[in-house]
């Protein structure tokens, strides 16, 4: 049978960046009886401790057999008890069934992931076939909102496994290296591998049950799944073998169907669940593991439990629940242990040093082709700085992220995407780990079990930026799910500045803390006149309880939270032989005479190829996800002068995201490449724009110090910014101002590009399609779309858009931006044709030519001057089969004098991806 498959289904998927599919492992044939156990199931009675044993004897004879079955349970390490027990058992040609109920004795072990502990039943018949299997005895069940084990809630820290192999591209079937794999994951805090549309081989299962990690296998689909389909029925054929090879295994706690499923899914997989919970009730059964319905999860009366990013618009992952918060407000009415599906996805840059590690079935041609990139731009030196700083960014993310879950009651876990980085889709560098699940360098297992980890000391502080006039309150709680309550619990905390000086502390009662989220420890208040300003401090919770300790719950844990304090008030005088201005023109005259100036420009002055920045890291990748801004974080020299007065490491923190959103830093391509910038942005691996927010060079005799960031407005209640303009005014007045790189005005000017001149022109746009006026906005995150459709009514090329401006405007030449939001380039213009017009009726050809399908912006020249009071851009074509068009921005280059004045102040939108299986969310503001 043919089967449609989805072609990025993991089992059979080039979006790992490999394929694999068919058999891999032992293939064996086995002799038996004409009479022989063909299965064997285990269901644990923890209550009664006794197991339940139903088997399926095969009979290829011609009559009735009768077999005594004998059962023999046994410690499957370590020497124990052997407890035996035998039934009598008929089968009928063809085969029959037997059952029988085993107890254990009053001295058995449970198996959970702090006490993994593994039996043996071996079952055997009269005529010597036999079957062994391994089980544990374990409970796993949902009751209300919360995962239970044997009785206790237990919480699940998951991450992501996408079946990506590159060594050998397919899975390993020795349990060796699943062991290895799954004794990392414990040593990072994880203690849950949700496994994304494929099953793994069943060393995977005797990995997971030696190590107690709870594992969630899916059969290798991720298709459209309705009822009454050859989908459905070979969903429930692959879901039978799964349970009959692995059922038996305590670590397979869940099982999902799909990966984000597609077409009547809500009529067939709610019913898959109900059917398999009555037929094996060992796990927990969904729906599906993450949803993309407007409406997600969709049905929940038949499922056990549901992975999934929000309830309708409710997220429960990204940046609404962090710095304090939590997601409680999304889950109202929901009665079912939710897990939160992907989160995560925050992107680091990659340190090229991997690329000597694909040693086996891979080779590193992204990784080559990206460093390549890097090397053309002249940063390949930088490399290693801006993974390190990249990487601490994406580790604060994180951080938010699992905290944020802990905090939240009904939320009984997550499933990371991903704790190491993923080679498909388009290259997503979301891990802490490289692809290899090996560290990167930025960050330790140890302190990512800080905040990931059995138990958690939580603050809820709410704000990161203070200033001594603050109140500083942060209400203390704890999430435990440990072996056991906590007995006699101190906590205690601290605050210690960033020389390691302890600048405050104090204690909590002892207490008992029951396994459980929520558990209030108190409120640290801080009297912030008492302390330094500015600095950077930690607050730092620890609790030490009378419990004994283990690697996986040791009875000390700490966990830390950094905030920045600076002064109340501070002058914000301007010395006198500097002048700051935000004006080009301003800033040339006095470089010109010899004079210092801070150079802040506007937004809406700086090149296209300037992008604005974000207050969090690219989510998944810029080739699935694409966008204008693709900030990964920020690089600064933290040994310049000019940063001296002003708190902060080498990477972006949470007191800079206070100044950071929507600024446009420099796009230096058309510098001198030895200028180094003292604050760096970091753009994607695709396009290693160099980006300077903060840098200095020389003009003629003059000194310029140029600075992205918004540090002249509203400065009482932007203590970030406040601080750094105080900084850089200070450094400029002192010797050490003395840049070693000089720039020519003609090359200064090669930055700066009116973004607002369709606007000062008074233009206005009309044309087919939707958003014609989005064309000539000033933000290329907004797009003109016409064409598309179906059939007879398809809307195909050409497709037109006109401009008309308030007087004659005399052009040397146009920019055209492609739109920014589609992973396929749709409506990306190849061959176009530009008029000019009087009065709007009668039209000349003035261009004609060739686009490329890219995201940098286009320059179409004329070849002289035209002077025109309208124009037109007709598409003649597009890419392949693409019938439609769409641009993002369209604007003039003036001829001669140039339109003066302002256009206002743009706020850029925030762009979204034209694909529905990528949720980036939307930014909360972040303090």
């Amino acid at each position: 049978m043919l089967m449609n498959y989805r072609p990025d289904a993991h089992a059979v998927s080039d979006s790992l960046g490999s394929s694999w599919n068919g058999i891999v492992g032992q293939m064996e044939l086995h002799s038996t009886p004409l009479v022989w156990i063909d299965e064997v199931k285990v269901f644990p009675d923890v209550t009664n401790k006794s197991i339940l044993v139903r088997g399926v004897l095969g009979n290829r004879t011609a009559s009735e057999a009768r077999q005594q079955v004998r059962f023999a349970v046994e410690v499957a390490r370590g020497v124990g008890p052997v407890v035996t027990h035998s039934i009598d058992a008929a089968s009928a040609p063809g085969g029959g069934a037997f059952e029988a109920t085993i107890s254990l004795g009053d001295r058995v072990e449970l198996w959970s992931e702090f006490n993994p502990f593994l039996y043996r039943l071996t079952v055997r018949l009269d005529n010597g076939h036999s079957v062994g299997t391994l089980f544990g005895m374990r409970d796993f069940r949902a009751e209300g909102t919360e995962f239970v084990i044997n009785g206790e809630k237990a919480n699940l820290r998951g991450t992501h496994h996408g079946g990506d192999f590159p060594l050998t591209g397919y899975p390993p079937t020795d349990v060796d290296y699943w062991h290895t794999l799954f004794w990392k994951l414990k040593e990072w805090g994880i203690n849950h591998v949700r496994f994304h549309s494929f099953c793994p081989p069943e060393a995977a299962f005797i990995a997971g049950d030696m190590l107690g990690m709870y594992l969630q296998p899916e059969p290798g689909m991720w298709n459209e799944i309705s009822p009454n389909t050859p989908m459905e029925r070979m969903l429930y054929l692959e879901t039978e073998r799964m349970l009959k090879a692995y059922g038996n295994h305590p670590s397979f706690v869940l099982f999902s169907p799909s990966n984000e499923p597609k077409g009547r899914w809500k009529e067939a997989l709610p019913k898959w669940a109900a059917h398999f919970r009555s037929v094996d009730p060992r796990r927990l059964y969904t729906s599906g593991t993450g949803f993309t319905d407007s409406d997600a999860p969709g049905p929940l009366d038949k499922v056990d439990y549901i992975p999934t990013q929000r309830f309708g618009p409710r997220r429960v992952r990204g940046e609404p629940g962090w710095f304090g918060a939590d997601y409680s407000s999304s889950l109202g009415g929901v009665s079912i242990p939710v897990l939160a599906h992907e989160n995560g996805q925050w992107c680091a840059y990659p340190d090229y040093d991997v690329i000597s590690k694909f040693t086996g079935y891979l080779r590193p041609g992204n990784f080559e082709i990206f460093r390549g990139s890097l090397a053309a731009r002249g940063m390949l030196h930088k490399n290693k700085d801006f993974a390190w700083a990249s990487g601490r960014f994406q580790l604060a993310c994180y951080k938010e992220e699992i905290e944020a879950n802990l905090r939240t009651p009904g939320l009984v876990g997550f499933q990371l995407l991903d704790l190491h980085d993923y080679i498909g889709q388009g290259t997503a560098l979301v891990g802490l780990l490289d692809p290899f699940w090996e560290e990167k360098g930025y960050v330790t297992a140890a302190e990512f079990r800080r905040f990931c980890s059995p138990t958690v000391p939580l603050a809820r502080l709410r704000q990161r930026v203070y200033t001594t006039g603050d109140s500083f309150n942060a209400d203390v709680e704890i999430a435990h799910y440990g072996p056991a309550a906590l007995s006699n619990a101190v906590a205690a905390w601290r605050v210690v500045d960033d020389a390691g000086a302890v600048v405050a502390r104090g204690e909590w009662e002892p207490r008992d803390i029951p396994i459980g989220k929520s558990f209030r420890l108190g409120t640290v208040k801080l009297d912030l006149t008492q302390l330094t300003a500015p600095r950077a401090y930690r607050l730092v919770v620890t609790v030490r309880s009378a419990n004994p300790g283990s690697a996986w719950a040791p009875n000390e844990v700490e966990n830390d939270w950094q905030f920045w304090l600076y002064p109340q008030r501070m002058p914000e005088s301007v010395p006198a032989d500097v002048l700051v201005t935000s004006s080009w023109p301003e800033a040339e005259a006095r470089l010109a005479s010899g004079g210092k100036v801070l150079f802040t420009p506007r937004n809406a002055d700086l090149h296209w190829t300037s992008p604005p920045l974000a207050e969090v890291p690219v989510f998944w990748n810029r080739l699935m996800n694409p966008g204008w801004s693709r900030m990964l974080g920020l690089w600064c020299d933290t040994n310049h002068p000019a940063l001296a007065q002003f708190p902060t490491e080498a990477n972006c923190d949470w007191q800079w995201t206070q100044i950071v959103r929507g600024v446009r830093p420099v796009n230096l391509e058309g510098l001198p490449r030895e200028l180094q910038p003292i604050v760096q942005a970091i753009d994607d691996w695709n396009r290693n724009w160099k980006l300077g927010a903060v840098f200095e060079c020389t003009v003629g005799s003059g000194r310029l110090l140029v600075c992205s960031f918004d540090i002249e407005r509203n400065l009482d209640s932007r203590p970030v910014a406040r601080q750094l303009r105080h900084s850089l005014l200070a450094y400029m007045q002192t010797d050490a101002f003395q840049p070693k790189v000089s720039v020519t005005p003609a090359q200064f000017a090669t930055v700066l590009f009116d973004s607002q001149v369709m606007r000062k022109l008074g233009a206005r746009a009309s044309g087919d399609g939707t958003g014609a006026s989005l064309a000539i906005d000033g933000d290329p995150n907004t797009v003109w779309t016409s064409g598309g459709g179906r059939g007879a009514s398809a809307a195909r090329h050409p497709h037109q858009l006109t401009v008309a401006f308030e007087r004659p405007v005399n052009v040397e030449a146009l920019i055209v931006m492609n739109r920014q939001n589609d992973r396929n380039h749709a409506g990306d213009i190849r061959d176009y044709r530009l008029q000019a017009s009087e009065d709007g009726q009668e039209w000349r050809a003035i261009a004609e030519g060739r686009l490329a399908s890219t995201w940098s912006p286009q320059r179409i020249e004329l070849g002289a001057p035209v002077t025109a009071k309208h124009l037109r851009l007709t598409a003649l074509s597009g890419f392949g089969t693409d019938s439609t068009a769409a641009i993002a921005e369209l604007a003039v280059l003036e001829a001669g004098t140039r339109v003066t004045g302002s256009g206002g102040t743009i706020e850029y939108q925030r762009s979204r991806s034209t694909s529905t299986d990528v949720e980036e969310g939307g930014a909360a503001p972040l303090r």
